[in-house]
Protein backbone atom coordinates (compact mmCIF):
# COMPACT_ATOMS: atom_id res chain seq x y z
CA UNK A 1 0.00 0.00 0.00
CA UNK A 2 2.81 2.31 0.91
CA UNK A 3 4.62 1.46 -2.38
CA UNK A 4 1.39 2.10 -4.27
CA UNK A 5 0.91 5.31 -2.47
CA UNK A 6 4.45 6.44 -3.25
CA UNK A 7 4.03 5.51 -6.92
CA UNK A 8 0.76 7.37 -7.08
CA UNK A 9 2.32 10.44 -5.48
CA UNK A 10 5.31 10.30 -7.81
CA UNK A 11 3.03 10.02 -10.80
CA UNK A 12 1.01 13.03 -9.62
CA UNK A 13 4.10 15.15 -9.09
CA UNK A 14 5.47 14.19 -12.47
CA UNK A 15 2.17 15.03 -14.12
CA UNK A 16 2.10 18.33 -12.26
CA UNK A 17 5.63 19.23 -13.32
CA UNK A 18 4.85 18.36 -16.94
CA UNK A 19 1.73 20.56 -16.78
CA UNK A 20 3.71 23.42 -15.34
CA UNK A 21 6.37 23.06 -18.01
CA UNK A 22 3.71 23.03 -20.69
CA UNK A 23 2.18 26.18 -19.24
CA UNK A 24 5.54 27.90 -19.13
CA UNK A 25 6.33 26.89 -22.68
CA UNK A 26 2.89 28.07 -23.85
CA UNK A 27 3.38 31.39 -22.09
CA UNK A 28 6.77 31.83 -23.65
CA UNK A 29 5.47 31.03 -27.09
CA UNK A 30 2.52 33.39 -26.56
CA UNK A 31 4.88 36.16 -25.41
CA UNK A 32 7.09 35.75 -28.46
CA UNK A 33 4.08 35.66 -30.74
CA UNK A 34 2.70 38.82 -29.07
CA UNK A 35 6.03 40.61 -29.46
CA UNK A 36 6.23 39.59 -33.10
CA UNK A 37 2.66 40.82 -33.65
CA UNK A 38 3.29 44.13 -31.96
CA UNK A 39 6.50 44.62 -33.94
CA UNK A 40 4.63 43.97 -37.15
CA UNK A 41 1.90 46.45 -36.16
CA UNK A 42 4.49 49.08 -35.16
CA UNK A 43 6.35 48.66 -38.42
CA UNK A 44 3.08 49.09 -40.27
CA UNK A 45 2.27 52.27 -38.30
CA UNK A 46 5.79 53.67 -38.85
CA UNK A 47 5.50 53.05 -42.55
CA UNK A 48 2.13 54.85 -42.66
CA UNK A 49 3.53 57.78 -40.63
CA UNK A 50 6.52 58.11 -42.95
CA UNK A 51 4.24 58.15 -45.98
CA UNK A 52 2.03 60.76 -44.27
CA UNK A 53 5.08 62.88 -43.36
CA UNK A 54 6.32 62.74 -46.91
CA UNK A 55 2.90 63.81 -48.11
CA UNK A 56 2.78 66.74 -45.62
CA UNK A 57 6.26 67.87 -46.64
CA UNK A 58 5.30 67.68 -50.29
CA UNK A 59 2.12 69.71 -49.69
CA UNK A 60 4.10 72.31 -47.67
CA UNK A 61 6.67 72.69 -50.42
CA UNK A 62 3.90 73.23 -52.95
CA UNK A 63 2.18 75.82 -50.67
CA UNK A 64 5.49 77.64 -50.06
CA UNK A 65 6.21 77.78 -53.76
CA UNK A 66 2.74 79.21 -54.36
CA UNK A 67 3.15 81.80 -51.56
CA UNK A 68 6.56 82.78 -52.92
CA UNK A 69 5.06 83.50 -56.30
CA UNK A 70 2.28 85.60 -54.72
CA UNK A 71 4.78 87.66 -52.61
CA UNK A 72 6.94 88.31 -55.65
CA UNK A 73 3.94 89.53 -57.57
CA UNK A 74 2.87 91.83 -54.72
CA UNK A 75 6.43 93.21 -54.37
CA UNK A 76 6.57 93.93 -58.06
CA UNK A 77 3.19 95.73 -57.87
CA UNK A 78 4.31 97.80 -54.84
CA UNK A 79 7.60 98.74 -56.48
CA UNK A 80 5.76 99.81 -59.61
CA UNK A 81 3.32 101.86 -57.53
CA UNK A 82 6.12 103.63 -55.57
CA UNK A 83 8.02 104.33 -58.77
CA UNK A 84 4.90 105.97 -60.20
CA UNK A 85 4.46 108.14 -57.07
CA UNK A 86 8.12 109.20 -57.12
CA UNK A 87 7.86 110.11 -60.79
CA UNK A 88 4.75 112.13 -60.06
CA UNK A 89 6.41 113.98 -57.11
CA UNK A 90 9.49 114.73 -59.20
CA UNK A 91 7.29 116.20 -61.93
CA UNK A 92 5.43 118.38 -59.34
CA UNK A 93 8.70 119.65 -57.84
CA UNK A 94 10.06 120.47 -61.26
CA UNK A 95 6.90 122.39 -62.03
CA UNK A 96 7.12 124.27 -58.66
CA UNK A 97 10.77 125.16 -59.30
CA UNK A 98 9.83 126.48 -62.71
CA UNK A 99 7.09 128.63 -61.14
CA UNK A 100 9.52 129.99 -58.50
CA UNK A 101 12.09 130.78 -61.17
CA UNK A 102 9.42 132.73 -63.06
CA UNK A 103 8.46 134.65 -59.87
CA UNK A 104 12.11 135.43 -59.07
CA UNK A 105 12.64 136.65 -62.58
CA UNK A 106 9.55 138.90 -62.27
CA UNK A 107 10.80 140.29 -58.95
CA UNK A 108 14.21 141.02 -60.40
CA UNK A 109 12.57 142.90 -63.22
CA UNK A 110 10.44 144.82 -60.71
CA UNK A 111 13.50 145.67 -58.58
CA UNK A 112 15.34 146.90 -61.61
CA UNK A 113 12.48 149.24 -62.36
CA UNK A 114 12.39 150.48 -58.73
CA UNK A 115 16.14 151.11 -58.75
CA UNK A 116 15.74 153.16 -61.88
CA UNK A 117 12.91 155.14 -60.24
CA UNK A 118 14.98 155.70 -57.08
CA UNK A 119 17.90 156.95 -59.10
CA UNK A 120 15.59 159.39 -60.82
CA UNK A 121 14.18 160.50 -57.42
CA UNK A 122 17.71 160.97 -56.03
CA UNK A 123 18.53 163.20 -58.94
CA UNK A 124 15.34 165.20 -58.30
CA UNK A 125 16.08 165.43 -54.56
CA UNK A 126 19.60 166.61 -55.22
CA UNK A 127 18.20 169.36 -57.40
CA UNK A 128 15.59 170.27 -54.73
CA UNK A 129 18.23 170.28 -51.96
CA UNK A 130 20.36 172.60 -54.00
CA UNK A 131 17.37 174.93 -54.48
CA UNK A 132 16.52 174.60 -50.73
CA UNK A 133 20.04 175.50 -49.70
CA UNK A 134 19.87 178.55 -51.87
CA UNK A 135 16.50 179.51 -50.30
CA UNK A 136 17.86 178.92 -46.78
CA UNK A 137 20.79 181.18 -47.49
CA UNK A 138 18.36 183.81 -48.79
CA UNK A 139 16.16 183.38 -45.66
CA UNK A 140 19.15 183.61 -43.32
CA UNK A 141 20.41 186.71 -44.99
CA UNK A 142 16.88 188.19 -44.88
CA UNK A 143 16.54 187.18 -41.18
CA UNK A 144 19.88 188.78 -40.42
CA UNK A 145 18.83 192.00 -42.13
CA UNK A 146 15.46 191.95 -40.29
CA UNK A 147 17.18 191.27 -36.93
CA UNK A 148 19.58 194.16 -37.48
CA UNK A 149 16.64 196.37 -38.46
CA UNK A 150 14.63 195.31 -35.37
CA UNK A 151 17.60 195.89 -33.06
CA UNK A 152 18.09 199.31 -34.61
CA UNK A 153 14.38 200.16 -34.21
CA UNK A 154 13.94 198.73 -30.66
CA UNK A 155 17.32 199.66 -29.30
CA UNK A 156 17.72 196.09 -27.86
CA UNK A 157 19.99 193.29 -28.85
CA UNK A 158 18.62 189.82 -29.64
CA UNK A 159 19.80 188.46 -26.27
CA UNK A 160 18.22 191.35 -24.40
CA UNK A 161 14.94 190.88 -26.27
CA UNK A 162 15.00 187.14 -25.54
CA UNK A 163 15.60 187.76 -21.82
CA UNK A 164 12.76 190.30 -21.74
CA UNK A 165 10.41 187.83 -23.45
CA UNK A 166 11.37 184.99 -21.07
CA UNK A 167 10.67 187.20 -18.06
CA UNK A 168 7.23 188.07 -19.38
CA UNK A 169 6.48 184.40 -20.12
CA UNK A 170 7.78 183.30 -16.70
CA UNK A 171 5.56 185.85 -14.98
CA UNK A 172 2.52 184.70 -16.97
CA UNK A 173 3.27 181.00 -16.35
CA UNK A 174 3.85 181.60 -12.63
CA UNK A 175 0.55 183.47 -12.42
CA UNK A 176 -1.31 180.68 -14.23
CA UNK A 177 0.43 178.00 -12.12
CA UNK A 178 -0.61 179.76 -8.92
CA UNK A 179 -4.21 179.96 -10.13
CA UNK A 180 -4.17 176.27 -11.14
CA UNK A 181 -2.65 175.18 -7.81
CA UNK A 182 -5.25 177.15 -5.91
CA UNK A 183 -8.10 175.64 -7.97
CA UNK A 184 -6.76 172.10 -7.47
CA UNK A 185 -6.27 172.60 -3.74
CA UNK A 186 -9.74 174.11 -3.35
CA UNK A 187 -11.30 171.20 -5.23
CA UNK A 188 -9.37 168.63 -3.19
CA UNK A 189 -10.29 170.36 0.05
CA UNK A 190 -13.96 170.49 -0.90
CA UNK A 191 -14.00 166.75 -1.57
CA UNK A 192 -11.70 165.48 1.18
CA UNK A 193 -11.83 167.94 4.06
CA UNK A 194 -15.39 167.21 5.09
CA UNK A 195 -14.88 163.43 5.06
CA UNK A 196 -11.51 163.56 6.81
CA UNK A 197 -12.85 165.88 9.50
CA UNK A 198 -15.80 163.59 10.02
CA UNK A 199 -13.61 160.49 10.40
CA UNK A 200 -11.02 162.12 12.68
CA UNK A 201 -13.58 163.95 14.80
CA UNK A 202 -15.63 160.79 15.19
CA UNK A 203 -12.55 158.81 16.19
CA UNK A 204 -11.49 161.42 18.77
CA UNK A 205 -15.02 161.70 20.13
CA UNK A 206 -15.39 157.94 20.56
CA UNK A 207 -11.94 157.55 22.16
CA UNK A 208 -11.80 158.97 25.68
CA UNK A 209 -8.38 158.19 27.16
CA UNK A 210 -7.12 159.85 30.35
CA UNK A 211 -3.66 161.38 30.55
CA UNK A 212 -1.65 162.46 33.57
CA UNK A 213 1.56 164.47 33.42
CA UNK A 214 4.52 162.51 34.78
CA UNK A 215 8.14 163.49 35.44
CA UNK A 216 11.46 161.81 36.12
CA UNK A 217 11.11 162.27 39.88
CA UNK A 218 8.80 160.76 42.48
CA UNK A 219 7.83 162.30 45.81
CA UNK A 220 7.25 160.10 48.87
CA UNK A 221 5.31 161.78 51.70
CA UNK A 222 6.60 161.30 55.27
CA UNK A 223 4.54 161.22 58.45
CA UNK A 224 7.00 163.64 60.08
CA UNK A 225 10.45 165.14 59.57
CA UNK A 226 11.97 162.78 62.14
CA UNK A 227 11.57 159.98 59.61
CA UNK A 228 14.22 161.66 57.43
CA UNK A 229 16.88 160.88 60.02
CA UNK A 230 15.79 157.25 60.24
CA UNK A 231 15.91 156.97 56.45
CA UNK A 232 19.44 158.38 56.39
CA UNK A 233 20.53 156.07 59.23
CA UNK A 234 23.66 156.09 61.31
CA UNK A 235 26.45 157.64 59.23
CA UNK A 236 24.17 157.39 56.18
CA UNK A 237 24.18 153.59 55.96
CA UNK A 238 20.44 153.28 55.31
CA UNK A 239 20.33 155.81 52.47
CA UNK A 240 23.46 154.28 50.93
CA UNK A 241 21.88 150.82 51.05
CA UNK A 242 18.70 152.16 49.38
CA UNK A 243 20.59 153.94 46.62
CA UNK A 244 22.89 150.95 46.00
CA UNK A 245 20.08 148.38 45.84
CA UNK A 246 17.64 150.45 43.77
CA UNK A 247 19.98 152.58 41.62
CA UNK A 248 17.95 155.70 42.49
CA UNK A 249 19.13 158.94 44.10
CA UNK A 250 17.30 159.97 47.29
CA UNK A 251 17.13 163.73 47.74
CA UNK A 252 16.45 164.67 51.36
CA UNK A 253 16.40 168.46 51.68
CA UNK A 254 14.42 171.11 53.49
CA UNK A 255 11.18 170.10 51.82
CA UNK A 256 8.83 169.44 54.75
CA UNK A 257 7.64 165.86 55.24
CA UNK A 258 8.78 164.64 51.80
CA UNK A 259 11.59 162.69 50.17
CA UNK A 260 12.35 163.05 46.44
CA UNK A 261 13.41 160.02 44.38
CA UNK A 262 15.34 160.92 41.22
CA UNK A 263 16.34 158.56 38.41
CA UNK A 264 16.08 158.14 34.64
CA UNK A 265 14.72 154.55 34.90
CA UNK A 266 11.02 154.76 35.88
CA UNK A 267 10.87 151.09 36.93
CA UNK A 268 13.77 151.49 39.33
CA UNK A 269 12.13 154.66 40.65
CA UNK A 270 8.87 152.77 41.21
CA UNK A 271 10.73 149.98 43.07
CA UNK A 272 12.42 152.59 45.26
CA UNK A 273 9.10 154.35 45.95
CA UNK A 274 7.33 151.14 46.99
CA UNK A 275 10.32 150.13 49.12
CA UNK A 276 10.40 153.46 50.93
CA UNK A 277 6.65 153.46 51.54
CA UNK A 278 6.80 149.93 52.97
CA UNK A 279 9.74 150.82 55.23
CA UNK A 280 7.99 153.94 56.49
CA UNK A 281 4.83 151.95 57.23
CA UNK A 282 6.77 149.13 58.92
CA UNK A 283 9.06 151.45 60.90
CA UNK A 284 12.01 149.05 60.91
CA UNK A 285 14.68 150.63 58.72
CA UNK A 286 18.08 148.96 58.56
CA UNK A 287 20.22 147.52 55.69
CA UNK A 288 19.00 143.91 56.04
CA UNK A 289 15.37 145.01 56.16
CA UNK A 290 15.95 147.36 53.21
CA UNK A 291 17.40 144.53 51.10
CA UNK A 292 14.45 142.24 51.81
CA UNK A 293 11.93 145.01 51.12
CA UNK A 294 13.62 145.97 47.83
CA UNK A 295 13.38 142.37 46.62
CA UNK A 296 9.69 142.13 47.53
CA UNK A 297 8.97 145.47 45.87
CA UNK A 298 10.79 144.38 42.69
CA UNK A 299 8.65 141.24 42.47
CA UNK A 300 5.56 143.34 43.07
CA UNK A 301 6.52 145.73 40.26
CA UNK A 302 7.14 142.80 37.89
CA UNK A 303 3.68 141.47 38.70
CA UNK A 304 2.19 144.90 38.09
CA UNK A 305 4.03 145.15 34.76
CA UNK A 306 2.56 141.84 33.63
CA UNK A 307 -0.94 142.83 34.76
CA UNK A 308 -0.72 146.21 33.01
CA UNK A 309 0.40 144.55 29.78
CA UNK A 310 -2.52 142.11 29.95
CA UNK A 311 -4.89 144.97 30.76
CA UNK A 312 -3.72 146.89 27.69
CA UNK A 313 -4.25 143.90 25.39
CA UNK A 314 -7.67 143.19 26.91
CA UNK A 315 -8.74 146.83 26.70
CA UNK A 316 -7.77 147.14 23.03
CA UNK A 317 -8.88 143.64 22.03
CA UNK A 318 -5.42 142.71 20.72
CA UNK A 319 -4.73 139.02 21.37
CA UNK A 320 -2.08 136.47 20.47
CA UNK A 321 0.91 138.59 21.51
CA UNK A 322 4.12 136.91 22.64
CA UNK A 323 4.38 136.93 26.49
CA UNK A 324 7.56 139.01 26.31
CA UNK A 325 5.76 141.62 24.18
CA UNK A 326 2.99 141.75 26.78
CA UNK A 327 5.61 142.32 29.50
CA UNK A 328 7.26 145.10 27.48
CA UNK A 329 3.85 146.74 27.04
CA UNK A 330 3.43 146.68 30.82
CA UNK A 331 6.82 148.41 31.24
CA UNK A 332 5.47 151.36 29.23
CA UNK A 333 3.27 152.19 32.24
CA UNK A 334 6.39 153.59 33.89
CA UNK A 335 7.67 155.36 30.73
CA UNK A 336 6.76 158.94 29.89
CA UNK A 337 7.31 161.10 26.81
CA UNK A 338 6.89 164.88 27.17
CA UNK A 339 4.96 164.15 30.37
CA UNK A 340 2.57 161.76 28.54
CA UNK A 341 2.28 158.20 29.83
CA UNK A 342 3.44 156.01 26.95
CA UNK A 343 1.17 153.03 27.77
CA UNK A 344 -1.92 155.24 27.85
CA UNK A 345 -0.70 156.88 24.65
CA UNK A 346 -0.29 153.45 22.98
CA UNK A 347 -3.79 152.39 24.04
CA UNK A 348 -5.25 155.64 22.74
CA UNK A 349 -3.41 155.29 19.40
CA UNK A 350 -4.72 151.72 19.13
CA UNK A 351 -8.31 152.90 19.67
CA UNK A 352 -7.96 155.83 17.26
CA UNK A 353 -6.40 153.69 14.53
CA UNK A 354 -9.09 151.05 14.95
CA UNK A 355 -11.91 153.62 14.80
CA UNK A 356 -10.52 155.28 11.66
CA UNK A 357 -9.90 151.87 10.06
CA UNK A 358 -13.54 150.97 10.70
CA UNK A 359 -14.71 154.17 9.03
CA UNK A 360 -12.48 153.56 5.99
CA UNK A 361 -13.22 149.84 5.66
CA UNK A 362 -9.64 148.80 6.51
CA UNK A 363 -8.49 145.92 8.75
CA UNK A 364 -9.56 147.07 12.24
CA UNK A 365 -7.78 144.28 14.14
CA UNK A 366 -4.48 144.81 12.35
CA UNK A 367 -4.70 148.61 12.77
CA UNK A 368 -5.33 148.31 16.53
CA UNK A 369 -2.46 145.84 16.88
CA UNK A 370 -0.04 148.14 15.04
CA UNK A 371 -1.26 151.15 17.07
CA UNK A 372 -0.71 149.34 20.37
CA UNK A 373 2.82 148.22 19.45
CA UNK A 374 4.01 151.36 17.62
CA UNK A 375 6.02 152.67 20.63
CA UNK A 376 7.07 149.26 22.04
CA UNK A 377 10.74 150.21 21.54
CA UNK A 378 10.45 152.87 24.27
CA UNK A 379 10.23 150.07 26.86
CA UNK A 380 13.95 149.32 26.44
CA UNK A 381 15.35 152.34 24.55
CA UNK A 382 17.39 153.28 27.63
CA UNK A 383 18.91 149.78 27.68
CA UNK A 384 19.55 149.19 23.93
CA UNK A 385 21.34 151.53 21.55
CA UNK A 386 19.28 153.06 18.76
CA UNK A 387 16.02 154.95 18.28
CA UNK A 388 12.81 153.55 19.69
CA UNK A 389 11.54 153.09 16.10
CA UNK A 390 14.42 150.80 15.15
CA UNK A 391 14.29 148.96 18.48
CA UNK A 392 10.53 148.45 18.20
CA UNK A 393 10.81 147.10 14.63
CA UNK A 394 13.57 144.70 15.71
CA UNK A 395 11.43 143.47 18.63
CA UNK A 396 8.45 142.92 16.34
CA UNK A 397 10.61 140.93 13.91
CA UNK A 398 12.09 138.90 16.77
CA UNK A 399 8.67 137.87 18.06
CA UNK A 400 7.25 137.09 14.57
CA UNK A 401 4.79 139.97 14.22
CA UNK A 402 2.91 140.65 10.99
CA UNK A 403 4.94 142.47 8.29
CA UNK A 404 2.31 145.25 8.13
CA UNK A 405 2.72 145.82 11.88
CA UNK A 406 6.52 146.00 11.51
CA UNK A 407 6.17 148.48 8.63
CA UNK A 408 3.73 150.63 10.65
CA UNK A 409 6.20 150.76 13.58
CA UNK A 410 9.01 151.85 11.23
CA UNK A 411 6.87 154.46 9.46
CA UNK A 412 4.98 156.09 12.37
CA UNK A 413 7.59 158.90 12.70
CA UNK A 414 8.35 159.12 8.97
CA UNK A 415 11.66 157.21 9.16
CA UNK A 416 10.40 155.28 6.12
CA UNK A 417 7.63 156.16 3.68
CA UNK A 418 4.30 154.59 4.75
CA UNK A 419 3.24 152.18 1.98
CA UNK A 420 0.11 150.68 3.57
CA UNK A 421 -3.18 152.09 4.81
CA UNK A 422 -2.50 150.64 8.27
CA UNK A 423 0.82 152.54 8.51
CA UNK A 424 -0.90 155.80 7.47
CA UNK A 425 -3.63 155.29 10.06
CA UNK A 426 -1.12 154.61 12.85
CA UNK A 427 0.88 157.70 11.86
CA UNK A 428 -2.26 159.83 11.90
CA UNK A 429 -3.48 158.37 15.21
CA UNK A 430 -0.07 158.97 16.81
CA UNK A 431 -0.13 162.62 15.70
CA UNK A 432 -3.70 163.08 16.99
CA UNK A 433 -2.90 161.55 20.36
CA UNK A 434 0.30 163.56 20.79
CA UNK A 435 -0.93 166.88 19.41
CA UNK A 436 -4.24 167.33 21.19
CA UNK A 437 -4.22 169.93 24.00
CA UNK A 438 -3.13 168.60 27.41
CA UNK A 439 -1.58 165.42 26.04
CA UNK A 440 2.04 166.48 26.37
CA UNK A 441 4.16 168.95 28.29
CA UNK A 442 7.27 170.59 26.86
CA UNK A 443 10.13 172.44 28.39
CA UNK A 444 9.30 176.17 28.39
CA UNK A 445 12.62 177.09 26.81
CA UNK A 446 12.27 174.68 23.87
CA UNK A 447 8.66 175.85 23.50
CA UNK A 448 9.70 179.52 23.22
CA UNK A 449 12.55 178.66 20.85
CA UNK A 450 10.18 176.77 18.59
CA UNK A 451 7.78 179.75 18.40
CA UNK A 452 10.66 182.14 17.68
CA UNK A 453 11.97 179.82 14.96
CA UNK A 454 8.54 179.71 13.32
CA UNK A 455 8.32 183.50 13.13
CA UNK A 456 11.94 183.74 11.96
CA UNK A 457 11.29 181.35 9.05
CA UNK A 458 8.13 183.23 8.03
CA UNK A 459 9.86 186.64 8.16
CA UNK A 460 12.75 185.40 5.98
CA UNK A 461 10.59 185.47 2.82
CA UNK A 462 10.25 188.54 0.61
CA UNK A 463 6.95 190.36 0.83
CA UNK A 464 6.20 189.29 4.43
CA UNK A 465 5.31 192.28 6.59
CA UNK A 466 4.94 190.48 9.95
CA UNK A 467 4.11 187.06 11.34
CA UNK A 468 2.64 185.61 14.55
CA UNK A 469 3.00 182.09 15.98
CA UNK A 470 -0.29 181.33 17.73
CA UNK A 471 -2.18 178.39 19.27
CA UNK A 472 0.90 177.05 21.07
CA UNK A 473 2.85 176.89 17.82
CA UNK A 474 0.19 174.93 15.95
CA UNK A 475 -0.45 177.86 13.59
CA UNK A 476 1.63 180.69 12.14
CA UNK A 477 -0.32 183.68 10.81
CA UNK A 478 1.55 185.69 8.16
CA UNK A 479 0.63 189.20 6.97
CA UNK A 480 2.07 190.09 3.52
CA UNK A 481 2.53 193.43 1.79
CA UNK A 482 -0.31 193.76 -0.74
CA UNK A 483 1.80 195.81 -3.17
CA UNK A 484 4.53 193.09 -3.23
CA UNK A 485 2.48 189.88 -3.26
CA UNK A 486 -0.57 189.16 -5.43
CA UNK A 487 -3.51 186.98 -4.41
CA UNK A 488 -2.25 184.13 -6.58
CA UNK A 489 1.30 184.36 -5.21
CA UNK A 490 0.07 183.87 -1.64
CA UNK A 491 -0.57 180.20 -2.54
CA UNK A 492 3.03 179.72 -3.66
CA UNK A 493 4.35 181.65 -0.65
CA UNK A 494 2.43 179.40 1.76
CA UNK A 495 3.82 176.28 0.07
CA UNK A 496 7.41 177.64 0.20
CA UNK A 497 7.09 178.47 3.91
CA UNK A 498 5.66 175.00 4.63
CA UNK A 499 8.60 173.38 2.82
CA UNK A 500 11.15 175.39 4.79
CA UNK A 501 9.45 174.58 8.12
CA UNK A 502 9.43 170.86 7.30
CA UNK A 503 13.12 170.91 6.35
CA UNK A 504 14.46 173.01 9.24
CA UNK A 505 12.27 172.19 12.25
CA UNK A 506 11.21 169.18 14.31
CA UNK A 507 7.80 169.33 15.94
CA UNK A 508 4.93 167.03 17.02
CA UNK A 509 1.72 167.01 15.01
CA UNK A 510 1.29 169.60 12.26
CA UNK A 511 1.61 173.36 11.84
CA UNK A 512 -0.94 175.43 9.94
CA UNK A 513 0.51 178.21 7.74
CA UNK A 514 -2.05 180.98 7.20
CA UNK A 515 -1.00 183.66 4.68
CA UNK A 516 -3.19 186.80 4.71
CA UNK A 517 -3.16 189.58 2.11
CA UNK A 518 -5.20 192.63 2.98
CA UNK A 519 -5.40 195.95 1.13
CA UNK A 520 -6.54 198.98 3.13
CA UNK A 521 -7.23 202.50 1.89
CA UNK A 522 -7.25 205.15 4.60
CA UNK A 523 -8.29 208.78 4.17
CA UNK A 524 -9.11 211.46 6.72
CA UNK A 525 -12.02 213.91 6.47
CA UNK A 526 -11.04 217.36 7.71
Amino acid sequence: MEVLHIITTTTFITTLIVAVLLIVIAAAVSFRLGIAYRRKIAEAEIGGAEEQAKKIISDAEKAAESKKREVLLEAKDEAHKQRSEVDKEVKERRAEMQRQERRIQQKEESLDKKVENLEKKDENLAKKNKLLDEKIQDIESTHQRQTELLEKISGLTAEEAKEYLLKNIESEVRHEAAIMIKDIEDKAKDEAEAKSKEIIAGAIQRCAADHSAETTVSVVPLPNDEMKGRIIGREGRNIRALETLTGIDLIIDDTPEAVILSGFDPIRREVARLTLEKLITDGRIHPARIEDTVERSRREVETTIKQEGERATFETGVHGLHPEMVRLLGKLKYRTSYGQNVLNHAIEVSHLAGLMAGELGADVTLSKRAGLLHDIGKAIDHEVEGSHVTIGADLAKKYKENNDVIHAIMAHHGDVQPNTLVACLVQAADSISAARPGARRENIESYIKRLEKLEEIANSFNGVEKSFAIQAGREVRIMVKPESVTDEETVLLARDIVGKIENEMEYPGQIKVNVIRELRSIEYAK
